[in-house]
């Protein structure tokens, strides 16, 4: 199987870039978030158990530990020997501009550390942050802003309590663009409210802004979440696999030649994860996808 015969994916760009493998190893550098702290809302969104897709290794420790450890188990792994930061958990802008140079700084620190990928909201990223981002790109790192969107849609948003609307987004993106800054944006499919083809509708209108890539996967219900409790109630109908490959195939056949997949799918932590069942077996989801584009380009030859 493979993949990148339909997908340009972010390894495969920096294999090309940098001549090797270059692996992602997740920092935690304890932010919070807006959404939690009482300054947009307290709980944070619905769906959202911070736990469940951040690495149990990233939960303590300075950011240099946290690289070191993280680059002896990734290059056991892959043999991978260079390595982008990526500040993942929570809201990895949302803080004193100094403290964040200090952060980013100690990351970059690290001789094999080349980069650095930046995952935080539309709404936490005031032009002196976006300034701080470009200044490391233009020492020759490769920077990427990782945008939380997840809907285009403000019902949505509302329903799952994001706290900020599809406005912040395209106001976020266009500033960004202003410092040259490379655009990650992060989708969910089955959101409360939404049919799984309104993903294909939010994907069309963050393409229309000239992102550069996008991470997309399945909603999930995991434990201790105000959504987790909506589903078990079965107010919030669960997303099929058929449908989500289905949707995502579309997409991919949609998006432009140059536009990265940094995720296709996700399965969270599975001791956290109430559901969807198939979203565990990530090889099962990229199979039937595959399958799929398959199926797409032996109709079209015929």
């Amino acid at each position: 199987m493979d993949m990148t015969r339909y997908v340009n994916t972010f390894g495969r760009y920096l294999r090309a870039k940098y001549g090797e493998k270059v692996h992602k190893v997740s920092v935690n550098a304890a932010f919070t978030c807006p959404n939690r702290d009482g300054s947009k809302g307290v709980g944070g969104c619905t769906f959202c158990n911070n736990d469940s897709f951040s690495p149990s290794t990233t939960k303590a420790g300075s950011i240099t530990g946290q690289i070191e450890e993280a680059k002896k188990r990734v290059s056991q792994r892959t043999g991978a020997k260079k390595f982008i930061a990526y500040f993942q958990s929570y809201s990895n802008t949302y803080g004193d501009l100094k403290d964040l140079r200090q952060y980013y700084d100690e990351a970059l620190c690290d001789p094999d550390v080349i980069g650095l990928a930046v995952g935080t909201r539309p709404d936490c990223v005031p032009d002196p942050v976006l300034e701080l981002l470009s200044s490391y790109q233009s020492k020759g790192y490769e920077v990427w802003l990782e945008l939380g969107l997840q809907s285009s849609f403000d019902d949505s948003l509302i329903a799952i309590n994001r706290g900020h609307g599809f406005t912040e987004y395209k106001d976020a993106v266009e500033r960004a663009r202003t410092f040259g800054l490379k655009l990650c944006t992060h989708l969910i499919m089955g959101l409360p409210g939404e049919k799984p083809s309104d993903t294909l509708t939010t994907f069309n209108r963050v393409i229309e802004l000239g992102i550069d890539a996008i991470k997309i996967h399945p909603l999930h219900f995991v434990k201790g979440t105000q959504l987790a409790r909506q589903w078990k109630r079965g107010e919030v109908p669960e997303l099929t696999l058929e449908q989500y490959t289905d949707v995502l195939s579309e997409i991919l056949v949609r998006a432009p030649e140059d536009l990265l997949f940094h995720r296709l799918t996700g399965p969270g932590d599975h001791q956290y994860l109430m559901g969807p069942e198939w979203v565990k077996h990530k090889w099962d989801v990229l199979g039937d996808l595959y399958n799929k584009l398959e199926a797409r380009t032996a109709g079209a030859s015929t």
